[in-house]
């Protein structure tokens, strides 16, 4: 077990943040003071250290870049009315951090290693966590081999880092949805319930096409029939049917399962509405709008949080929601925010101080 005392810390002579305008920032582009940073080598893992943010030295032949072993996570943080810092649901990405390093055939992370680092970073660098609703501190783990040869093989190298970064809404308008049914986001058997780099990578020229189209994302379908319906390229998606909350299963291994998602699904049970968890073709979902017992379409993700579909396209049907006469999404959405900022009770037990 490591301890705080444990981390070696270098800290900056001066801080960056008033380089920054936390009011109006984008997601993802300005990154905190300080990152953690744990190396790997003969088969066990050195002592951590925070340093100041800054650039990493590699060489050409590091394995991570031609072999693609890279897994990562995405975790907020957020300040309550009296400027208390919390991290929504940590212990749930790490577990699944070990997940994705598992299939990748890469070490598990252990917990202290993980928890401790995290804790002490974002205390750290509290200052940087925005106050402002819909803004948070986006916390991003990840792991790479840093063997520096060519050759096809799991690696015996790797580094594991985290670093944060202040953001606004990933996804500012409601979203317009291209179905998606010639390319391929997973296969059973693959690595698509893994947090893997190349997921991510693999998915660019369909959302590319999907976006000359006039569309935000995809809404990836399954790899054998395009028929059932998956994920959507940045996040879980949900169907309002009636007074049934319909997602796709987890059972195939396609699709991540999502800290949000099931964040969604408790509170959506406390709504009072029926929860399935199964395969879902698009057909049932045209059918259901062509009904009118198509209510909601929404998004779930860390970075998208909940995210209103106002536009799903399928072939040349078209289905256009009036997001504006919602109530299930944007109360779910209260209610996690609520949970988040501080303003209700963590009856769930998510909020971890830091």
């Amino acid at each position: 077990m490591i301890a705080a005392s444990s981390i070696k810390v270098s800290k900056v002579d001066k801080t960056r943040i008033g380089e920054v305008d936390l009011n109006n920032i984008p997601f993802g582009k300005y990154f905190t003071d300080h990152m953690y940073e744990v190396d790997f080598e003969d088969g066990e893992w050195k002592t951590p250290q925070i340093r100041p943010y800054q650039n990493l030295s590699i060489a050409p032949s590091m394995a991570s870049i031609h072999y693609g072993q890279a897994i990562f996570e995405g975790i907020k943080a957020y300040k309550n009315p009296n400027g208390e810092a919390f991290i929504f649901r940590p212990h749930d990405n790490f577990k699944r951090f070990n997940v994705s390093a598992e299939r990748m055939q890469m070490p598990t992370v252990p917990e202290d290693i993980f928890m401790e680092g995290l804790k002490m970073l974002v205390g750290m660098d509290r200052d940087w966590i925005p106050g402002n609703e819909d803004h948070s501190l986006y916390i991003r783990p990840f792991m790479f081999s840093t063997d520096e040869m060519i050759g096809v093989k799991p690696g015996d190298k790797y580094k594991f880092m985290i670093i944060l970064s202040p953001t606004g809404p990933y996804y500012n308008t409601p979203m317009r949805i291209y179905v998606e049914e010639q390319y391929v986001r997973a296969v059973p058997g693959g690595v698509g319930y893994a947090k893997a780099a190349g997921n991510y990578g693999a998915a660019m020229f369909a959302t590319s096409e999907a976006k000359k189209k006039g569309y935000d994302q995809v809404l990836w379908t399954d790899a054998f029939e395009h028929k059932y319906v998956q994920e959507c390229g940045t996040m879980n998606v949900f169907f309002i049917i009636g007074n049934t909350a319909i997602t796709p299963d987890l059972g195939a291994g396609t699709i991540l399962a999502g800290v949000t998602r099931d964040s969604v699904i408790c509170v959506l049970k406390e709504l009072g509405l029926t929860i399935e968890e199964r395969s879902l073709s698009i057909d049932e979902v045209i059918e259901a709008h062509k009904s009118g017992e198509l209510k909601e379409v929404f998004g779930t993700g860390t970075a998208a949080t909940i995210s209103l579909i106002k536009e799903l396209r399928y072939k040349d049907y078209v289905m256009s929601f009036d997001v504006a006469s919602w109530q299930t999404a944007p109360e779910v959405k209260d209610r996690l925010n609520k949970i988040r900022y501080g303003l209700a009770p963590d009856n769930h037990g998510w909020m971890m101080p830091v």
